[in-house]
């Protein structure tokens, strides 16, 4: 390698470890999602390089729509397409934006539509079953209804603190994407087997105080997302639930439940926490039940 090269290589490194850089301080990202675009950008420029020994900088429109062939050629899902596709347009857009390139190549491609997918959910009755399982732990009982009550995200649940939960308002205060706020309400049976579950403690000497993480492990310490999933996925297996069914699959039944149910879809979208409305339209299906259920009681001749 020549030093032209060599300075090239080194330019390429500094230009993605400064966009994931920005991605994390000034858009919010997580570090899971900085994790996964950092990896898209060097398989980008790997393939660049491969294809026609070019760096990041020197890439053409062309050269990104080759990359593009060549991920369907791969037979990737088209939300993976569409996810390697969106970094590479956000990178040049961050390069043309600090003045690093003149001309964004990626600017006018378009970027192919997501496919609309129906949120998988499960019934009611499916749903009561679940929560009313035998000898079921306080802890697990408690993340159940907590998931089914507000809503949350497997993460959001995992991260509560004691202070969060507001037992005399019934709500709870829930951090989530992008280190967004927001209140949600928690129903009396979600804060009944709270209550219980810290009563549980309290008698077993754990000594909790406000900001105490709210569900804990065997060691004490804070159950981690994948302690939880494992906690969890033996119940949904104890209960009989034949679908693939996981922690965000209570989140989908909630959003439908109450959309079923006569939920405005803007509510909707607050508790879920959701920028923008599109994201919360998919939960707009409605159950066969629910539509007989509207028809009986509006149609003049049912």
């Amino acid at each position: 390698m020549n030093y032209t090269e060599e300075k090239q290589n080194k330019e390429q490194i500094q230009d993605i470890e400064r966009f994931i850089q920005y991605l994390s301080a000034e858009r919010n990202y997580s570090g899971l999602t900085a994790k996964a675009y950092r990896s898209d950008m060097y398989e980008f420029a790997e393939f660049i390089k491969k294809s026609a020994n070019l760096q990041l900088r020197a890439c053409s429109k062309n050269m990104i729509r080759d990359y593009l062939a060549e991920l369907y050629n791969q037979n990737l899902k088209k939300s993976s397409i569409i996810r390697k596709l969106a970094v590479v347009k956000s990178f040049y857009k961050y390069l043309s934006g600090s003045g690093i390139i003149e001309t964004d190549p990626a600017a006018t491609l378009a970027v192919p539509k997501r496919q609309k997918l129906i949120p998988v959910f499960i019934t009611k009755e499916e749903m009561l079953k679940l929560l009313d399982l035998p000898g079921m732990a306080l802890r697990d009982k408690a993340m159940l209804e907590l998931l089914y009550s507000s809503g949350l995200r497997i993460e959001e649940l995992v991260s509560m603190d004691l202070k969060d939960i507001d037992l005399i308002s019934g709500s709870v205060k829930v951090f989530g994407k992008g280190s967004s706020e927001r209140l949600v309400p928690a129903g009396d049976k979600c804060l009944w087997a709270i209550k219980k579950y810290i009563d549980e403690k309290n008698a077993e000497g754990v000594r909790l105080d406000m900001n105490s993480p709210l569900f804990l492990n065997r060691y004490g310490k804070r159950i981690t997302q994948r302690g939880a999933r494992k906690v969890l996925h033996n119940w949904f297996i104890k209960a009989g639930l034949v679908k693939k069914v996981s922690p965000h699959t209570i989140r989908h039944t909630f959003a439908t439940h109450l959309l079923d149910n006569g939920c405005d879809i803007r509510s909707v979208q607050q508790m879920l926490g959701h920028k923008n409305l599109v994201t919360t339209q998919i939960y707009t299906h409605v159950t066969l039940e629910s539509l007989k259920r509207v028809y009986n009681s509006a149609h003049p001749r049912s």
